[in-house]
């Protein structure tokens, strides 16, 4: 391809209606999970798993991107490539970044065809530029007295002077489990058995799976959150479980959902800063056809970034951290008002990438809705409802595209309110990516592809009872590519 497509082609995707502005994510092509987070100096690192070749999963490498501040990001080299012949030669899989006494050291899953997973080691001597890979796994195969549905991704910690780590897998007949391992200096483990065992019949209150992926284990308000990513042929979600850690084994006491958008928040990682926060990313895939996606030429975009917390009801939440309220222009404001059950009841705001803060009193019977990414006739809506009956707040893209090669299904989360509660909603509109954040206690990110270049109206609708507008604001967001 001759520089002069290159750059027509660069062009085109960065002119991409659908394409985010104020979200991380590749200049082209295929980026699914983050790895390797880190804060080395001043400087955050994200890795990601990236096919330079295009927009399909494929041959991954490792993509490498800095931020001075978590917002805005500098592209840097590929970090890890195959290697021919050796354990990676199909792929870089995902893992973690750690601080080997001074020396930045990854952990990743090499992978090898047809299904063959081993845990690998590189290490950087120049800064987390480029790196150098310790020859052979460090791991060399699983468990043999496990039959194993999958071993792959990793998180790596310091426990009583040495190295821990588990590693995402499945044990068959059972359900979703990560392993534990030991070692003094990262590269001779020794293996302590299964940290917790899933149930793989069991649905209540949650459905946890075959196979857990891209497992994240910490301590958090006196407990410890285990994160698993729940996969059965194709991603499902992201779990959060909170419970006690002793002796090598895990105990949840409770197990839910982290983000009810489902599979589009999914294999999130975390990394402590150094001002006591836990910041989480997390992939947010495409929710389009594969031709749709190849066509455009990009697929995949990482969250905001979200610090991990305890909410009011005890779940585990990741809300966005502070520093994003420093991507807000323009401000713009509605009144208190009544909601009168009936016709959409239309808003001065517009726009394909904003930040909204919405209270509402809900009404004691029927639902209130916002419309989102709307067109003038209605045809086209993203619309937010919540039922206080149900206490389900749903995100319904039954309408959110004219477009047959988008997905339409709805999202539900549950969301009890006391009886004087305000239902609060913060949302990020960002071209085809919205994450939803309702009374610090649940998320919803999801993605939608508006077909008309007038969809961008915002609208509030009530049906049974009024409903009352406490307040409404908006701002336009920065382009933080510009």
């Amino acid at each position: 391809m001759t520089l002069f497509l290159m750059r027509s082609k660069e062009q085109g995707m960065i002119s991409d209606p659908h394409r985010p502005r104020y979200h991380f994510l590749p200049l082209a092509n295929w980026m699914n999970d983050p790895n390797g987070l880190i804060q080395w100096g001043e400087t955050f690192h994200l890795f990601y798993q990236y096919n330079p070749a295009g927009a399909y999963h494929r041959n991954i490498h490792w993509g490498h991107a800095t931020s001075a501040d978590l917002l805005y990001w500098q592209h840097q080299p590929i970090a890890l490539a195959p290697t021919p012949g050796g354990p990676d030669a199909d792929g870089c899989w995902s893992g973690c970044a750690v601080n080997d006494y001074g020396t930045p050291t990854l952990i990743y899953t090499g992978f090898r065809l047809p299904e063959e997973q081993t845990p690998c080691l590189a290490v950087s001597r120049d800064g987390l530029l480029t790196w150098q890979k310790w020859p052979e796994p460090i791991i060399p195969a699983p468990p043999a007295d496990l039959d194993l549905l999958g071993f792959r991704d990793h998180t790596v910690w310091r426990e009583n002077g040495r190295w821990a780590m588990l590693i995402g897998a499945g044990i068959r007949g059972q359900g979703g489990t990560v392993l534990l391992y030991r070692s003094d200096d990262l590269r001779r483990w020794e293996y302590g058995g299964p940290l917790v065992i899933g149930d793989a019949g069991q649905f209540d209150p949650v459905w946890t799976g075959t196979l857990w992926e891209c497992p994240d284990f910490f301590s958090l308000n006196g407990d410890h959150a285990l994160i698993c990513s729940v996969w059965d042929r194709c991603p499902y979600y992201t779990i959060a479980m909170r419970g006690a850690y002793r002796d090598g084994r895990f105990t949840p006491s409770l197990t839910h959902k982290l983000d009810y958008g489902d599979a589009h928040f999914y294999a999130p990682q975390t990394m402590p800063l150094r001002d006591g926060r836990r910041i989480m990313f997390g992939w947010v895939m495409e929710g389009r056809s594969e031709a749709a996606v190849l066509a455009a030429g990009w697929a995949g975009v990482m969250s905001l970034p979200r610090e991990v917390q305890v909410s009011s009801d005890g779940q585990v939440v990741a809300l966005p951290i502070a520093e994003v309220t420093q991507l807000r222009g323009m401000e713009r404001r509605m009144s208190p008002a009544r909601i009168m059950p009936g016709a959409l009841q239309w808003t001065p705001i517009c726009g394909a990438h904003l930040e909204l803060e919405v209270v509402l009193l809900p009404p004691s019977q029927g639902t209130c809705s916002v419309w989102l990414r709307a067109s003038p006739d209605g045809a086209e809506a993203t619309i937010l409802r919540y039922n206080r009956a149900t206490a389900t707040l749903t995100l319904d893209r039954s309408r959110s595209s004219l477009s047959s090669d988008v997905w339409h299904d709805s999202h539900h989360a549950p969301l009890p309110l006391a009886p004087d509660e305000p239902l609060r909603l913060r949302i990020f509109l960002d071209g085809s990516l919205i994450e939803v954040f309702a009374n610090d206690r649940r998320s919803i990110t999801s993605r939608i592809y508006p077909s008309r270049p007038d969809s961008d109206g915002v609208a509030l609708q009530v049906e049974g009872n009024p409903a009352e507008l406490v307040m409404m604001r908006a701002w336009e967001m920065a382009d933080i590519w510009a």
